[in-house]
This record gives C-alpha cells, sequence and structure tokens, in this order.
C-alpha cells in the first residue's frame, strides 16, 4: 500500500513538473517571437507574456530594459551619424568657393613673369588644389549617396551600361597606353537595377584601375551578369586588397586619390542587394561585382 502512495506521489510531481517544464518552454517561445518583433520594428512596448512564473516575468522585464537601452543608442548612433553627414556636406558644399577663388588667382599668376623656381612652386600649389579639389567633391558626392535611400530601379541592361562606361574611360586608357579586354555577352543580362547608381559603381571602379594598373585591364561578364574588372597591380598587398572598401583609404601608388571610390561602389552595391568583393592572386587585382 505504501508503495502504491509513493509512485501516487512521484507521479503528481512528474506530472507538475511536466507541466511547469511545458509552461516555461511557451513562455520562452513567446519571449523569442516579440524579441524578433521588437528587433525588427520601432516599438516601444514591452515584452509581454503570459507565464505568472515572477522569474520568467523577470527575465522578459530585463530583456525589455535591455531593448529599450539599445534602441536609445540606435537612434543616438543614427542622429549621430546623419548630423556628421550634414556636416560633411556642408562643409564640402562650403569649401568649393573659396577653391575656385585659388585657382582663379593661379591662373592669374600663372600669367605673370616669374623665375623658374616660382613656376614650379606655382605648379606643385596648383597640383595640390586639384587633389583639394577632387577630395571635396568625392566628400560631397559620397555625403549625399549615403544619405539617400531611394533609387530609380528599372529594368536595365547590364552589358551596354558596362560599354558606355568604357567608352567614357578612353582618353585614360590610352594615356596610360592600356589596351582593355572587353568580354560583354550579347545578352547583356537584363537586371532590376538603378541605372545612374551602376554606371557610378561600374566608373569608380575602372578609375581604380587605371590608378593601379601596370599596363594591362580587363573586364568579362557573364551571361548571369556577374562581372569582374582585373589589372595587374605590382605595387599592392593582400592588406592593401581587404582595405579597398574602407573608407578614405589610398596605397602608396595613389596618394593623389581621395580613397572614396570603391567604398561609394561598395555602398551602392549593395544598396542594390548586390555584392562586391576583391582578390589578390599573382599580382593581379580582381574585383568582382554580381547583383541578383
Amino acid at each position: 500500500m505504501l508503495l502504491w502512495m509513493l509512485c501516487g506521489v512521484l507521479t503528481v510531481i512528474i506530472v507538475i513538473l511536466l507541466i511547469k517544464i511545458r509552461i516555461i518552454q511557451k513562455s520562452m517561445d513567446e519571449i523569442c517571437a516579440c524579441l524578433s518583433e521588437h528587433l525588427s520594428s520601432d516599438t516601444n512596448q514591452l515584452i509581454t507574456i503570459s507565464s505568472g512564473d515572477k522569474y520568467v516575468r523577470h527575465l522578459a522585464g530585463e530583456i525589455s530594459v535591455q531593448l529599450a537601452e539599445l534602441r536609445r543608442r540606435h537612434r543616438q548612433y543614427a542622429n549621430g551619424d546623419r548630423e556628421l553627414k550634414e556636416a560633411v556636406t556642408n562643409i564640402s558644399h562650403d569649401l568649393r568657393t573659396p577653391l575656385t577663388a585659388i585657382c582663379g588667382y593661379l591662373e592669374l599668376l600663372e600669367a605673370e613673369k616669374m623665375t623658374n623656381d616660382a613656376k614650379r612652386y606655382i605648379e606643385h600649389i596648383g597640383s595640390r588644389i586639384e587633389a583639394l579639389k577632387s577630395l571635396t567633391e568625392e566628400l560631397f558626392r559620397y555625403s549625399v549617396i549615403s544619405s539617400v535611400s531611394d533609387l530609380n530601379y528599372e529594368n536595365v541592361n547590364m552589358g551596354r551600361v558596362l560599354e558606355d562606361t568604357l567608352i567614357s574611360f578612353y582618353g585614360a586608357f590610352e594615356q596610360k597606353n592600356i589596351v582593355p579586354y572587353v568580354s560583354i555577352p550579347e545578352s547583356g543580362a537584363m537586371k532590376n537595377l538603378d541605372r545612374s547608381a551602376l554606371s557610378r559603381i561600374f566608373g569608380n571602379i575602372i578609375s581604380n584601375a587605371v590608378k593601379y594598373s601596370d599596363g594591362d585591364f580587363s573586364v568579362i561578364m557573364s551571361e548571369a551578369g556577374n562581372i569582374t574588372f582585373s589589372n595587374t597591380a605590382l605595387e599592392l598587398s593582400t592588406v592593401d586588397v581587404g582595405k579597398l572598401f574602407d573608407r578614405f583609404y589610398t596605397v602608396d601608388s595613389a596618394r593623389k586619390s581621395t580613397g572614396l571610390g570603391l567604398s561609394i561602389a561598395k555602398l551602392l552595391t549593395e544598396r542594390m542587394n548586390g555584392s562586391i568583393s576583391a582578390e589578390y592572386k599573382e599580382n593581379v587585382l580582381y574585383i568582382t561585382v554580381s547583383f541578383e
């Protein structure tokens, strides 16, 4: 009789524990669902659960507190990032006027009689001012591009956009004695993209290739629209390649660049749900772009 009583008590305890475990499992599922919903939306609501267990409710409350703190920091970061972009835009815009005036005065100086040394100094000043103008323009473009989220999507023939961009660099290729190898399928690959953004991506990559190239350039496009740009770049290293898409990063062989061209290409590519990557093999730099 005692044995049966013990078995009955154990059975009741097991049933209670199973019910308790099931309630906790349900509460965990509710917390996970609420957490996922809160992370994907901007809401100030607390995580609510049906369980009356004080420990589970305490856990839900602590998660709500941490979510509120995370949301506060995210907004703080977003506001700071927006203010920084606006400041860069304003500064870049304000720099244009004095730079234009300086260029004008330099042109007047060049018309004056000067010693050879003075002419050389003026040339150096002019080249530095041109570099500063380039940096200012690129900063302005970057701040504008990173601030604008809307793109005008349309059915774009990637091959035709790539051809037009390559033609615009004809003079740059000639100047560096580069005969580009180009392989584009007749179909051209149709994708739903922003034409202007795509052209800027191609232009920035080609411009980068012209700066780094040691005499060659190749662009190969697959039927699916995956594009690989490549050129020999003897002075690059794997460290340089790993940082090519970082903002303001430049390598020794491209000190006159702003370091924003490829970061803009990366920003626009990812904004259109594409991918861009760089690889360095046997002194050849490969940059690959693809879109879904």
